[in-house]
């Protein structure tokens, strides 16, 4: 069961185990959770979702939903909630919580992890044009092609708004709110998705140009694929490193060891 609470979460007084926050909303933060909450109660779970989804998948344990007011708001939660570890399995393009969870372990001194998928790789065939930030895409689109499947997520449409002349097909969890290209329709779908479905959506909005973040997610990947089939380009938004002097592993398994040989 989920014990879902507001950003006014549950102290740990009075609670079993040893407590470890992990700021999530990842498909990989929901199998931490879950292999960590298996261990038994010796080791308590709470999972921090930022609430930028309506509908949010939920993890095993305690949730809490909401933001921290910045990383001195996470420090004090840190001490006040008794976390004796922190593991930071946000997307990979989180990037600002995740400076926020770099600093608050720092003045807390709780010791701090990021699990980070890795970023996906192209292969023979692909025709990727890596760009450094949705400014960058948009500014090259119109050398690309005018119907475009955007990828990137409902929050960073404006940046796509004074494209006026080309025609965007918006894939996103939840609704898309203004300012955002004139010329749009929006599919609301959530993955994982596959490849005949990407094949198919791609041919029947005729697109020529596929945009999006390298998340490096499997469940969204199939897109790459069909593109490639298609022979169309990809703007690919590149991801920001990880804070400095942290250490990061690539999966939930790796992440769930480092928390059991750090509380053992």
């Amino acid at each position: 069961m989920n014990d879902v609470s507001d950003e006014r979460a549950v102290p740990a007084a009075g609670r079993p185990g040893r407590h470890v926050l992990v700021l999530g909303g990842t498909t990989e933060a929901r199998e931490l959770a879950a292999e960590l909450a298996a261990g038994g109660p010796e080791v308590r779970v709470t999972s921090s979702l930022a609430g930028r989804v309506g509908t949010p998948r939920l993890p095993v344990g305690e949730v809490r939903i909401g933001g921290f007011g910045g990383s001195d708001g996470l420090a004090r939660w840190l001490r006040e909630h008794a976390v004796d570890a922190l593991i930071d399995a946000t997307h990979p393009f989180a990037n600002t919580i995740s400076l926020h969870a770099a600093q608050a372990a720092a003045t807390a001194h709780v010791p701090l992890l990021v699990l980070r998928r890795p970023g996906w790789v192209p292969g023979p065939g692909d025709s990727w044009h890596p760009v450094d930030s949705l400014d960058e895409a948009a500014a090259v689109l119109p050398a690309l092609g005018s119907r475009i499947f955007l990828t990137t997520g409902r929050m960073g449409l404006a940046h796509f708004a004074h494209l006026t002349d080309l025609w965007f097909l918006v894939r996103s969890v939840d609704a898309p709110e203004a300012p955002h290209p004139p010329r749009m329709r929006t599919l609301l779908d959530r993955g994982p998705f596959t490849l005949d479905g990407e094949r198919a959506l791609l041919a029947g909005h005729r697109i020529d140009v596929l945009v999006t973040k390298d998340s490096g997610a499997a469940a969204t990947a199939p897109k790459l694929t069909a593109a490639r089939e298609a022979g169309l380009p990809v703007v690919l938004v590149t991801r920001p490193p990880a804070p400095d002097g942290v250490p990061t592993v690539a999966g939930p398994a790796e992440a769930a060891e480092w928390a059991r040989r750090l509380l053992s």
